[in-house]
């Protein structure tokens, strides 16, 4: 075709423009996935083709940063577009699931997985997520320094075992993250570079990748045969995964199916989650008085634990945490492969290009929103999102490959961040987050605050 659905000549409109930046920028740019797409934007306009060698020998990427772009590619057919090359790598890497799969064989996980992530479904997890950030709270000396990184680490990690898997993550928390990162780390590079050796070639990083995933299917496998030992174990996703089945075909999911959605899971309930966390918090302890708005909100509560339930008497903390995925969000690029030409904001994206919405440079750019770098959580309030371009704020991508888990995760991490208030106070000993994207969004350094047990919080 080529007349898209709404009747653009899509062979009409120009090309996307060649990005204007010295050759040796833009390279250097697109492996920077978060201020890197922001240099690319500032140069060459909200959608700009960075090509890096000839076509024979590498796809053109096109960066969008527009809120008509980014709905543009993420909710074409998926005749027109499919995964990028990046969770081809992530699939090769550690398996096929949810997150990386090709079209094809996602629509049928999809149907498999959705009623697991419903809002109904997800509410019954709050209890668990309450008591770990208890747990992990409880333990703060009074008046003494933390990270915040570390700490909302072993805070999700907990709430994802406790809540989730029926598993205490305590011990492994470390070997876990480490596996992790060092998997997607790989990924991240391999995809990125411009030139990939043979996947048979088993260079020292390779080796290393291959270990980390190995690990973390053992430690999933663990999981999974834990659960099917024991019937009474109480592991909501993994008794709803071992249950689940397709609706269309009454298909169940294998074991190693099971496996490699859990380590997925284990990702977005852990690793993305943990950041925006430590980011709110940060955040809080640099604004005393945002602080403060929050604590009160708490407190009106009263001293029970928090639930489900509690989340709509929170307006404001939800307020916080948007504002914090605004400017920390956990994916700061989404990308797709086009598989025949599309219209994508007034431009033509040619079949064989790969193109990628920068989610990071479109919630910081300063022709969509007034003080972008301020952390302002009012921004958030009803009437100001109501006045707001739907696409101009994707902290869960969009279209039909949204995140499956945006109730959980919102669910998880206000509840943390109310738990932490009620009971801490923090003082953050530093003015910036540095960030790092080795594939989802993560502090690059430690983030130090000062923890000071509240006594009570008088109502303003």
């Amino acid at each position: 075709m080529t007349v898209d659905d709404v009747g653009v000549d899509v062979r009409a409109l120009p090309l996307a423009p060649k990005n204007p930046l010295p050759y040796r920028q833009r390279v250097r740019a697109v492996r920077q996935l978060h201020t890197g797409i922001e240099s690319l934007r500032d140069a060459g306009g909200p959608v700009t083709r960075a090509a890096l060698m000839p076509r024979w020998l590498a796809p053109p990427m096109v960066l969008v940063t527009s809120p008509q772009g980014a709905h543009d590619v993420l909710v074409q057919a998926s005749a027109d577009v499919d995964r990028h090359r990046i969770h081809d790598e992530l699939r090769h890497q550690l398996g096929p699931n949810l997150f990386d799969l090709r079209n094809d064989a996602w629509l049928p996980r999809r149907r498999t997985l959705q009623p697991l992530f419903t809002k109904h479904h997800v509410r019954d997890f709050g209890g668990h997520m309450t008591q770990a950030a208890e747990m992990v709270a409880a333990g703060w000396r009074d008046d003494t320094e933390i990270d915040l990184d570390t700490e909302c680490r072993r805070l999700t990690m907990r709430a994802l075992g406790r809540a989730v898997l029926g598993v205490e993550f305590d011990e492994h928390v470390d070997s876990v993250a480490e596996s992790m990162q060092m998997a997607l780390a790989y990924v991240a590079d391999r995809a990125l570079a411009p030139v990939r050796a043979p996947r048979w070639l088993p260079t020292p990083a390779r080796r290393r990748a291959r270990a980390a995933s190995a690990t973390l299917h053992r430690y999933a496998d663990e999981i999974l045969q834990t659960c099917r030992a024991d019937p009474t174990r109480d592991a909501p996703l993994v008794r709803g995964l071992m249950a689940a089945t397709d609706p269309t075909t009454g298909r169940g999911l294998t074991d190693r199916e099971i496996c490699d959605e859990l380590i997925v899971f284990m990702l977005a309930g852990h690793d993305t989650t943990a950041t925006t966390l430590a980011y709110a918090l940060w955040a809080l302890g640099n604004h005393p008085e945002i602080q403060r708005r929050v604590a009160v909100e708490v407190a009106a509560l009263g001293g029970q634990e928090l639930g489900h339930d509690d989340v709509g008497r929170l307006p404001f903390t939800v307020q916080v945490l948007h504002e914090a995925l605004r400017l920390c969000p956990p994916g700061a690029v989404t990308g797709r492969t086009v598989l025949r030409d599309i219209a994508v904001d007034g431009y033509r994206v040619s079949a064989g290009s790969l193109v990628a919405v920068g989610i990071y440079a479109l919630h910081r750019d300063p022709a969509l929103w007034e003080r972008p770098l301020e952390f302002d959580p009012d921004r958030f309030s009803p009437e100001n999102a109501a006045a707001r371009n739907r696409w101009q704020y994707l902290p869960f991508g969009g279209g039909p490959r949204k995140c499956i888990g945006d109730h959980f995760a919102m669910l998880e991490a206000v509840l943390a961040l109310a738990t932490c208030v009620r009971s801490h106070e923090f003082s953050s000993l530093g003015t910036e987050f540095p960030l790092a994207t080795p594939f989802t969004m993560v502090a690059a350094e430690p983030i130090y605050a000062r923890v000071t047990r509240r006594a009570s919080v008088v109502a303003q």
